[in-house]
């Protein structure tokens, strides 16, 4: 028999967990597409119950946000200048009514790599917070999502938030998000960029890359390539020279691998430029 349930609170929903086999249901923009006109055949978790898993908070030490938030309540917040490019994403998951109820959670537990909002939380080092009901551990992002369609879930467990330490929520940040158009429509490539400035130099730079590899990418070689340079906008061309050996795009019918490898040098661009426009023009003010 096929069992349903919608707990309303997390100890419930672990609880569940720890004695079935079950298939989570969030927001369900991902669920329903995936399930097409084949019949439901596995016991469904509904968690749109558990309110205590909707927000953004902020404690001490950590910005968490609840694995039922919405995009839409992730572009409307109002946080620091270095979620700005999680903002952005946020507002380029699908349609206005996709952001109302797709979830933060949701987005990373599908996996794609094309999921809007991965690199904007991998330039914050962001880590995910899994519960059972005999544990709960954290896990750095980038080692939560395994590959394409694959994460480090495990039986009995799930999402419960996402972390950003405050060591990382530092800066000013920007996403840059080239498609075939320009709303509703799956990355050819996705960058983000995040960058500390202080006395006209870039301290400490994160960068990321969606779509153009299995997983979305920190570009640990442009990040040492700009780190201590000047944040001007002769910059452009030391990200266009600088080494990236951590994509590996492929062909498909939105673009080719060679023009992947190039639009991903040109999108981290021009959101790190954007980043240094704007902190020339607060200089400037």
């Amino acid at each position: 028999m096929i069992r349903y349930a919608k707990p309303t609170k997390v100890a419930e929903a672990l609880s569940l967990l720890g004695d079935d086999d079950w298939r989570i249901l969030a927001g369900g923009t991902d669920f329903y597409p995936a399930q097409g006109t084949r019949p439901v055949r596995e016991n469904i978790l509904d968690i749109n119950g558990l309110a205590e898993l909707r927000g953004i908070a902020e404690t001490e030490s950590h910005w968490i946000i609840g694995a039922r938030t919405s995009w839409a309540q992730v572009a409307g917040a109002p946080l620091p200048a270095c979620f700005d490019a999680l903002r952005q994403a946020a507002r380029e998951v699908g349609s206005q009514q996709i952001q109302n109820v797709a979830t933060v959670a949701g987005n990373l537990c599908n996996a794609s790599p094309a999921a809007d909002g991965v690199p904007a939380l991998l330039v914050l080092d962001a880590d995910v917070e899994l519960n059972s009901a005999q544990r709960k551990r954290h896990l750095p992002l980038g080692d939560f999502i395994l590959a394409n369609r694959r994460t480090a879930l495990q039986p009995g467990e799930m999402v419960t938030a996402i972390r950003i330490p405050k060591s990382a929520a530092v800066g000013q940040s920007a996403f840059h998000k080239l498609g075939a158009r320009r709303y509703l429509v799956i990355s050819i490539a996705m960058a983000a960029v995040r960058l500390v400035i202080e006395d006209g130099i870039i301290t400490n730079a994160a960068v990321a890359v969606g779509a153009c590899a299995a997983t979305a990418k920190r570009l640990h070689g442009i990040e040492t390539t700009i780190t201590g340079r000047e944040a001007d906008r002769s910059m452009a061309e030391a990200i266009m020279s600088a080494p990236i050996t951590e994509l590996t795009p492929i062909d498909d019918v939105r673009g080719t691998a060679s023009y992947r490898q190039d639009a991903a040098r040109e999108i981290v661009a021009r959101s790190a430029l954007a980043i240094v426009d704007e902190s020339l023009g607060k200089a400037a003010a």
